[in-house]
This record gives C-alpha cells, sequence and structure tokens, in this order.
C-alpha cells in the first residue's frame, strides 16, 4: 500500500514537472500543439508567449528562414490580388501602372529588407535597454511577419469583395472605405512584430514598441504617396 502510494505521488509529481516545462500561457502543451497551423493561431492569441517558446527552441537560421519565405509568398499572392487582379477604384489612382513590376522585385528584396529590419530593430531595442541577442530579434520578427500574413490575405479577399461591388454600391468607391483594407493589413503585421521584438528583449509592455512602428509606418506610407505624387515611380 505505501509502495503504491509513493508511486502514485511520482505520478503526480511528474506530471506536475511536465505541465510546468511544456505548458504555455495558453494551457496547452507543446507537445500536443507542435504542428504549423497550432502554433500560429496560438501566437494569435499571445504572441509573446509563442515568440519565448520559439526562441528557446533556439530554431536553426534555415527554420527562421523558412517562416520568412513563407510570408513573402503570402504577402505576394495578397498584394497581387488587392492591387493587380482586383484593385479597388481609390487605389487603381494611388498605384502606378507598373506595379506588377515592382511587386516581383518586392517579392525578392522582402526576404533581405526584412533581414535589414531585424538588425536595425535589434539596434534601436538596445539602445533602449534591450537585452536579447540579434538572433532573438530575428526570431521575433520573421515568426511575427509569418504570424500576421495571413491577416495580410484575409484584407486582399477583402478589397476583392468591396471591388466586386463598387459598382452595384456607389458609396464602396469613396477613398476611405476602398482604402481601408490597405491600411488594415498593416496593423497586425505591426502588432506581431511589435510583441515578438518586445518578448525578445524582455520589455515589459508592447505598446512603445507598437506605438513607435505604427508611427514609422505612416510616415513611411505618406512619403510613398508624396513621391509618388511628385512622379519618383514613373517608369520611362
Amino acid at each position: 500500500m505505501t509502495a503504491d502510494l509513493k508511486d502514485a505521488e511520482i505520478d503526480v509529481a511528474l506530471t506536475a514537472f511536465r505541465d510546468d516545462v511544456f505548458s504555455t500561457s495558453l494551457g496547452t502543451r507543446h507537445t500536443e500543439r507542435s504542428g504549423l497551423a497550432a502554433r500560429v493561431v496560438d501566437s494569435w492569441k499571445d504572441m509573446r508567449a509563442a515568440t519565448r517558446r520559439l526562441i528557446e527552441e533556439n530554431p536553426s537560421e534555415g527554420r527562421l528562414l523558412f517562416y520568412i519565405l513563407l510570408s513573402d509568398m503570402i504577402f505576394f499572392l495578397s498584394w497581387s490580388l488587392k492591387a493587380v487582379v482586383a484593385p479597388s477604384s481609390a487605389a487603381q489612382n494611388m498605384l502606378p501602372a507598373e506595379i506588377g513590376l515592382i511587386l516581383i522585385g518586392a517579392l525578392f528584396m522582402r526576404t533581405f529588407s526584412v533581414y535589414m529590419f531585424s538588425i536595425l530593430l535589434w539596434v534601436i531595442a538596445k539602445v533602449f535597454g534591450g537585452n536579447g541577442s540579434a538572433r532573438d530579434t530575428r526570431a521575433g520578427v520573421f515568426w511575427g511577419s509569418f504570424v500576421a500574413a495571413p491577416f495580410g490575405l484575409f484584407f486582399a479577399v477583402v478589397t476583392v469583395g468591396i471591388t466586386s461591388l463598387e459598382h452595384s454600391f456607389p458609396m464602396l468607391q469613396g477613398s476611405l472605405i476602398s482604402q481601408a483594407p490597405y491600411w488594415l493589413s498593416l496593423i497586425p503585421f505591426v502588432y506581431f512584430i511589435s510583441a515578438g521584438v518586445a518578448e525578445a528583449h524582455q520589455f515589459k509592455f508592447t505598446f512603445p514598441m507598437f506605438a513607435g512602428l505604427t508611427v514609422t509606418a505612416m510616415v513611411l506610407w505618406l512619403l510613398a504617396l508624396y513621391l509618388r505624387a511628385n512622379g519618383f515611380f514613373d517608369i520611362g
């Protein structure tokens, strides 16, 4: 009887230990949610916990590159839909005629750009007291970019829907409505990367990073519109 009691106590202790080691903030064991799709869903619920889990797994550079290449393909698909296949009326007036060529160039340059972006965020985080490594920062940025990619595809589908209904509902041709999916698709991208970098550097709050990246994105977008209006993107 005593031996059975001791065995039961050992089993309870082992179960508690496994829960401590493998649990996430969502209360699910890593061994039970190791699929890529499940991990993406977990990241939508708690990006910081998912980023910490990824960093603790010490992923190879090839694995991180795989994530960013997947996000590149989804990025190309989503922007092809909302900028080439079925752009809204307002977007047609904003986008350059050579948008197809620009998207192809962006597809090839995006991976390099995200690498440089992660280095820049690592430097900025270090200036503000972050203690994560460049590799940790890269993991947060690459994973955040991949996790946010489905939202870009979703808003691309929304854009196609708006475009198809413009003739039936003229109010949808207004710039505020037709441009909304383009702006809204940036929010998940900025948020998930902000949360990933904040966790990589063990910042207490995500909001300062999110606010800084949001302002930067708005400034770059307005700069792009200004350059477009002045013919900077015209070819020939």
